[in-house]
């Protein structure tokens, strides 16, 4: 396989950006930029997303069985980029971003566009990403979504012409 054709026609794949938080079993908060993602089924609401297994975020959310994921609207690249390296936890910031703990403990990140709360169902561990299925429990923000919520969310081939991921 032309592993060059592979890698253009799998970017063909629409990316949307999304900072993953979760809080791990012994109380660390994680947070991550993830991209990754799609819904799978109405009922239940459930999500599948990709996640690296040797990340912290992963280790937390499979630890703790939970997690948010803070999607991004139009505009919000710098936050995209914020979470593109380890998380720093201060006072109520993460990473100079205000939270509030969401029902199942996970960081709602307070200048998200919106935000999903969810339930680890399964994990496949498939790959260098690992597949992670969850049903999500709440909802947050989401008021100043006018018109498409597909137009409204940050996707990946807004972050720069030097930016990928996938293929």
């Amino acid at each position: 396989m032309d592993s060059d054709l592979k890698k253009k026609i799998l970017r063909m794949i629409p990316y949307g950006i999304y900072v993953l938080t979760a809080r791990a079993s012994g109380g660390d908060i994680t947070a991550a930029t993830v991209n990754w993602v799609t819904q799978v089924s109405f009922d239940p609401p459930l999500v599948a997303l990709g996640v690296k297994p040797d990340s912290g975020a992963y280790v937390a959310l499979k630890e703790s069985g939970g997690f948010a994921l803070n999607f991004l609207g139009k505009g919000q690249q710098g936050l995209a980029f914020k979470f593109f390296k380890p998380a720093e936890v201060s006072g109520g910031e993460i990473s100079g971003e205000a939270f509030h703990n969401g029902a199942n403990g996970a960081p709602v990140l307070e200048s998200a566009a919106a935000c999903v709360e969810c339930a680890v169902v399964e994990i496949v561990e498939k790959g260098d990403h690992h597949t992670v299925i969850a049903e999500v429990r709440a909802v947050h923000g989401g008021a100043q979504i006018d018109g498409r919520s597909d137009a409204f969310g940050l996707h990946m081939n807004e972050l720069g012409e030097n930016v990928f991921y996938g293929g």
